[in-house]
């Protein structure tokens, strides 16, 4: 008797000991980088995407694959600059410098926004049906060795399933929060947003390099410009973002990134940009944040090289620095 307790003892005791192990081994998981619940490291919010209501004849083509008669649509004669986007969804197709008339009673586009449009292989067997990315709405179809242009592509496209925006009507913000590939990470996510650069603003060096900013002799910022639709976003939901992707209580860094060139800092370009980015400040502030930002009067922004531009996009990264935040 004595002998059969002394063994179910011991075995308890290697039960325990398992449990134990599990038990460290899950808590050591849920610490490692990326996984850490904590402030500083919470995952992006993921919203229901939400589409533009239709008609009956944009339903027609942009979710049945239907086509618009030739010569009819809306912008087959446009030749104003500006962008083109889904009507369905609002995502930014293609920009006017890609427009051209190849004579075929559609407008025509030699060239994408990178990752906006993608291709498959039609009903019919033959053609490449073209959809928008973002929500899937039909585009029209793309043809290959025309030689209409150098890039020998004509994007046909539907009038119906595009939207367009004139370079004129779009708004225009510029902030910097530290190495700009994770800021534009962010930003090029944004319903409404048309257009992001990363380079460098905010210094008194002409056209200056990547290596030139570094050194810390220019005074620039990594910044990023953004250009954006007024009339699906705004200046304050941009600026809330920008809030919330960085730390704004940090002087000349964001983590592990150290130097005057990674500061936060925002340049405003009107009156109204300065006092909604103030306001905003003052709400962080009355909840507890030393906020360091700087409000700047917007200077030249000096465009960075092609290498630096969605950098996240062409290596299918994520930032390690920039990690959404709620704060309003």
């Amino acid at each position: 008797m004595t002998r059969n307790i002394k063994i179910n003892r011991r075995r308890v005791l290697i039960f325990l000991a398992g449990v134990s192990i599990v038990l460290i081994t899950a808590s050591a998981l849920m610490q490692t980088p990326g996984n850490d619940p904590g402030p500083g490291n919470n995952q992006e919010e993921k919203k229901p995407m939400k589409y533009n209501p239709l008609t009956q004849e944009e339903e027609y083509v942009i979710i049945h694959k239907g086509t618009e008669r030739p010569f009819t649509g809306e912008y087959y004669k446009n030749k104003s600059k500006g962008f083109y986007t889904c009507r369905r969804c609002d995502a930014p197709l293609y920009i006017s410098e890609n427009k051209f008339d190849s004579g075929c009673g559609w407008p025509s586009f030699d060239d994408e926004i990178d990752g906006a449009v993608e291709r498959f292989t039609d009903a019919d067997g033959s053609r490449t049906e073209i959809r928008c990315t973002r929500c899937g709405g039909h585009l029209g179809h793309v043809f290959l060795g025309e030689g209409f242009t150098r890039k020998n592509t004509r994007h046909c496209v539907n009038s119906i399933s595009l939207r367009f925006i004139p370079i004129e009507k779009t708004g225009r913000a510029i902030f910097a929060s530290g190495c700009f590939w994770g800021v534009q990470y962010h930003f090029k996510k944004v319903r409404g947003v048309l257009h992001t650069s990363v380079g460098y603003t905010g210094g008194y060096t002409s056209n200056p390099t990547y290596d030139q900013v570094c050194s810390g002799t220019t005074g620039h910022a990594e910044a990023i410009e953004v250009i954006f639709d007024p009339s699906v976003t705004d200046y304050e939901e941009l600026t809330k973002l920008y809030f919330e992707t960085h730390d704004p209580t940090q002087v000349n860094r964001q983590g592990p990134d150290v130097g005057e060139q990674y500061r936060s800092e925002i340049f405003y370009a009107t009156p109204q940009q300065k006092e909604i980015a103030q306001k905003l400040m003052d709400i962080l502030k009355s909840k507890g944040l030393n906020v360091a930002t700087r409000l700047t009067k917007v200077s030249t922004f000096w465009k960075a090289e092609d290498y630096h531009q969605d950098y996240y996009g062409k290596k299918n990264g994520t930032p390690y620095c920039h990690i959404y935040t709620k704060r309003f």
